[in-house]
């Protein structure tokens, strides 16, 4: 692999110190992706339409038929420069990089908080690199879907290039393409399974070994039934269980089902607390639960995170 020698954490350390706010991978929720060519694009955007969401994507990709990528893009246009600072966070998946260019001289490109680059592999993070430009500290989110994700030794070159790249402190998380992956496969996943009643179930494995102890974010895949409420919440309880934080949605009415999940259980709420209090023992025993602080620091810091954006339950 050439990956093109661009370190970005010089060019714009100043910029990111200032003017780039910290975003928390787990304020993403369940994010739902808009093609960017409804005629409604402009109402979703500024919010004028009544939607639960915590993030948007606008979609240029594979939600487009070829022919529609220019009144999507000029759409676009019109739309950014009246952007406002709001609670729902934005971003764009450009098509390829050369709608990535484009994306980026565009009037008002630095309201959206950044970008989901579609088809990353370690043969196409150069392309990328080529015309990122980085002015306004906007944040990636690559998604993992091509032949390369099934290869675990590919996916630690990718790693190791985005580490080369300086864009490490740039990527928000790795998007996982789930139904691009089992495209490549020729399988559909059955009604009532979840992705990990599938081949993915080794890959995704792969991946958050691969990513997660290197200190990169994973999301979770798409679940494509829209009337199996009881099949989503499994799939994002095994999420979960894989250390997956954030999911993409296709629909409205999947956000509700996935974020009442990522509510955290008052027991894994205590012990997590107990786990990060700074006059913990060694080890103890809370809720009939082994504790090592040395050892559960860092789910307790996941889990105290997602009871700040998702709240605590009752049980």
């Amino acid at each position: 692999m050439s990956v093109i020698p661009v370190d970005f954490r010089a060019s714009h350390a100043h910029f990111h110190a200032e003017s780039a706010p910290e975003l928390s991978v787990t304020q993403l929720g369940a994010s739902l992706y808009v093609p960017a060519n409804r005629p409604d694009l402009a109402m979703i955007a500024h919010g004028k339409k009544p939607l639960s969401v915590r993030s948007l994507i606008f979609c240029t990709e594979d939600a487009l038929r070829e022919q529609d990528l220019e009144p999507a893009l000029n759409q676009l246009a019109a739309l950014l420069p009246e952007l406002e600072t709001g609670p729902v966070l934005r971003f764009i998946r450009p098509r390829n990089p050369s709608v990535l260019r484009r994306l980026l001289r565009m009037n008002g490109i630095e309201q959206i908080q950044g970008f989901v680059l579609p088809k990353i592999g370690p043969r196409t993070l150069g392309d990328w690199l080529r015309v990122w430009d980085d002015r306004y500290g906007h944040w990636l989110m690559p998604v993992l879907e091509t032949l390369e994700t099934f290869d675990r030794r590919q996916m630690e070159v990718l790693r190791n290039g985005l580490e080369d790249s300086g864009l490490r402190e740039r990527v928000l998380c790795l998007r996982i393409g789930g139904n691009d992956l089992l495209n490549l496969l020729g399988i559909r996943r059955a009604r009532g399974s979840t992705i990990y009643d599938t081949p993915l179930r080794g890959v995704i494995a792969d991946l958050a070994c691969v990513f997660l102890p290197a200190g990169y974010f994973l999301s979770a895949p798409v679940f494509e039934h829209l009337d199996m409420p009881d099949v989503l919440t499994r799939e994002v309880e095994a999420d979960l269980q894989h250390g997956l934080v954030g999911k993409t949605a296709i629909h409205p009415t999947q956000i509700p089902i996935i974020e009442e999940k990522y509510r955290i259980s008052r027991e894994d709420y205590e012990i997590a607390s107990a786990v990060l209090n700074p006059d913990a023992v060694a080890v103890f025993k809370l809720r009939g639960t082994f504790c090592e602080p040395a050892t559960h620091q860092r789910w307790a810091a996941g889990v105290l995170e997602r009871a700040r954006v998702f709240g605590v339950g009752s049980t």
